[in-house]
C-alpha cells in the first residue's frame, strides 16, 4: 500500500536541524498516515521546542494534527520574544553550559545549573517540577515530553549563547543581584561581617561588599570586575537597542 505523501518546507532558521536535501523549499515526505505532525517534524530532526507555527495549506494546525496525503506543511520558528506561561521566567541549564549559566546569573536571571551530568530524565523532571525553561544543545533532551519548556542553544560561544537567550526570551535583567556560584540572591554586607573570608590585601583595598544569602560567598569589585562589567554593559546595551 502506498504511504501518504506530504510536502514539508522548513524555515531557514531551522535548517541546521535537517539534512541539506530538506533545505530547498518544500520537499516530499512519505508518512505512515497515523503519526502526528509533531512526531513527523521531530523525525526530521527538528525539536518541537524550536517550532512556532505549523501551517498546513495556509492554516495553522496543532502538533497533534494527522497529516493527510497531498498536504503542504510550513514549519516556522518560534516568535521572538518567546512568551512562556507560568511567570516568573526561570531557567535550567545542563552540564555543558556552565559559562552561560554564570553570565545569566551575573545579569540577575534566575538560572539553575547542574555541574554534573544527572541524566536527561532528572533534568526534565526538574524542569517540570520547578517550571524552568530547559536550555541545552542536546536534541534528545529537548524531545522529552515531561519538560516544562525548552530551547536549543544554537552557538558554542558563550557571548553568542547569551545574546541569543536574551533575544529569544527577553528576561528581566537585574545585574549584580545573584550569586554566580549558586544562583542565590545577594545582599549588601559590611567589611566587618565578612572579614573572616577576606585576605588582608582585600580588607585593605576594598570597602564595598555583597554576600550570597544562600551559600555565603562574598563579592567585591576585584581584578575581574572590568570584564564582568563589560558583559553586563553589552547585555544592557543590546536590550536598549531592541526596545
Amino acid at each position: 500500500m502506498n504511504r501518504p505523501e506530504i510536502h514539508v518546507e522548513v524555515a531557514p532558521a531551522l535548517h541546521l536541524f535537517v539534512p541539506h536535501a530538506r533545505r530547498a523549499g518544500a520537499t516530499p515526505l512519505a508518512t505512515d498516515g497515523v503519526s502526528t505532525l509533531g512526531h513527523v517534524i521531530e523525525s526530521l530532526g527538528v525539536p518541537l521546542t524550536e517550532v512556532g507555527a505549523l501551517v498546513v495549506d495556509g492554516r495553522e494546525v496543532p502538533a497533534s494534527h494527522i497529516p493527510k496525503a497531498g498536504e503542504t506543511v510550513n514549519v516556522r520558528p518560534v516568535d521572538r520574544p518567546q512568551r512562556v506561561p507560568g511567570a516568573p521566567l526561570r531557567f535550567l541549564l545542563d552540564v555543558h553550559l556552565g559559562t552561560l549559566a554564570r553570565r545569566m546569573r551575573l545579569l540577575g536571571v534566575d538560572t539553575a545549573y547542574e555541574s554534573t551530568d544527572i541524566g536527561d530524565a532528572a533534568l526534565a523532571t526538574r524542569s517540570a517540577t520547578e517550571k524552568r525553561v530547559m536550555l541545552s544543545r542536546d536534541r534528545g533532551l529537548l524531545r522529552r515530553r515531561e519538560l516544562w519548556a525548552g530551547a536549543f542553544v544554537y552557538s558554542t560561544r558563550p557571548d553568542d549563547q547569551l545574546h541569543d537567550v536574551l533575544d529569544r526570551f527577553a528576561p528581566d535583567l537585574n545585574p549584580w543581584t545573584r550569586c554566580t556560584a549558586c544562583n542565590g540572591l545577594l545582599a549588601e554586607a559590611t567589611k566587618e561581617e565578612v572579614a573572616d573570608q577576606l585576605e588582608h590585601g582585600t580588607q585593605r583595598s576594598y570597602d564595598v561588599f555583597a554576600q550570597c544569602t544562600e551559600c555565603g560567598r562574598v563579592y567585591w569589585k576585584g581584578a575581574h570586575h572590568e570584564q564582568l562589567e563589560a558583559v553586563v554593559e553589552r547585555a544592557l546595551s543590546s536590550r536598549t537597542q531592541g526596545d
